[in-house]
């Protein structure tokens, strides 16, 4: 049996035939027409892009030496399972995600070394104020909340981050349309234009960070962005005292996934917003094919606060650089439910008043 093939319409998508009388290509759903030459171009260039199957280059690192080890202490959490890396002076503390007390496990022996170190710019007090300021204005948050945060007990900790570096060669195919209306005495005309747009370039990316801690909700991390990487140095362990270190529990290969979404999807913008001054413009086809994969370890500062209120967990995190404070509130319910009475109160009172006028009338 033959095999058969069907062409789809640019445009719209709907199957298109030959139309003999034209000896064009003609599409029956938006009567748009084409060359059969144009249209085979076009369907080869659609089965030729490519998938993305570039291999990172994950084999470079360093190894912590045993002079740098020495008067480090590395601790797990018995209860949360997070680990931290404190100078030789720290015996014991409590854990920056859940505030249970840690205790000494082992060495960083093993371990990889970080390529950076981005210092801590903000101090305690700076993230002691921040956090104050957070809570300013919420007028739901429960009072005892605010009493019994343990605002002091916010401590300095250097997330792991794998920093991921790429080249990324793009071609996206788009559908638009143009619309075009007037009118005269006697009618209202309409004239809808069809595009296909090509966009096709290359676009570096440098330093893309993956949080490498599985007790570092992503999402969370992300929304510390962006950290400023030109104040990084070439990493020593003298900028880890008065500070605790996370220890990377995700690897560098487990990141790759993520650090390709976030590569793709930020290249996918960045030509998306080359497309422009059409009525409507609907995504096609993307191809991104990335190369010269290359990536680094570092260490981000965080001020982080694990509070606990009503049994439950609320983690606040602040960016060491700029101060940028993230964290979730818990509710008064007991407020909140007052504040909906008194709201449904006042807008009963409005439609009723409106409702007066508008019989008055």
């Amino acid at each position: 049996m033959a095999e058969i093939q069907e062409y789809k319409c640019p445009c719209c998508g709907g199957a298109i035939t030959f139309d003999s009388t034209l000896q064009k290509m003609k599409c029956p759903y938006c009567d748009t027409e084409f060359d059969i030459e144009t249209l085979a171009s076009y369907d080869n260039e659609l089965k030729n892009e490519q998938t993305d199957d570039m291999k990172w280059e994950t084999s470079n690192k360093q190894e912590w030496q045993e002079y740098e080890t020495s008067g480090l202490r590395s601790y797990v959490c018995n209860s949360c399972g997070g680990e931290i890396t404190c100078d030789k002076n720290t015996v014991a503390t409590s854990c920056p995600f859940c505030g249970n007390p840690v205790v000494m496990m082992k060495q960083l022996s093993g371990m990889q070394k970080p390529d950076y170190v981005i210092p801590f710019k903000l101090d305690k007090k700076a993230a002691e104020a921040a956090l104050k300021k957070h809570y300013e204005g919420k007028r739901l948050l429960p009072k005892v909340f605010k009493d019994q945060n343990h605002i002091k007990e916010v401590k300095g900790i250097y997330i792991p981050f794998w920093l991921f570096h790429a080249d990324a060669d793009v071609a996206m195919r788009y559908k638009a349309t143009k619309i075009r209306t007037w009118s005269d005495s006697k009618y209202y005309y309409t004239e809808t234009s069809f595009f296909s747009i090509c966009r096709n370039g290359s676009i570096g990316f440098e330093r893309v960070p993956v949080d490498g801690s599985t007790k570092m909700p992503d999402d969370l991390m992300e929304s510390l962005e962006p950290f400023d990487f030109s104040q990084a140095v070439d990493f020593q362990t003298a900028y880890l005292a008065g500070y605790l270190a996370d220890n990377y529990d995700v690897g560098k290969e487990q990141s790759i996934k993520r650090a390709n979404e976030r590569i793709q999807k930020s290249a996918e913008k960045a030509f998306d917003t080359t497309v422009k001054g059409y009525t409507s413009v609907v995504k096609e086809t993307s191809s991104i094919q990335l190369h010269n994969g290359e990536v680094k370890y570092a260490l981000f500062p965080v001020w982080l606060l694990t509070t606990k209120w009503n049994g439950q967990n609320y983690l606040f995190a602040m960016n060491g650089q700029n101060g940028k404070m993230i964290g979730d509130l818990p509710l008064d319910k007991a407020a909140y439910k007052k504040w909906l009475f008194g709201l449904t109160i006042l807008i009963g009172i409005v439609l009723y008043i409106l409702s007066y006028l508008i019989w008055m009338l």
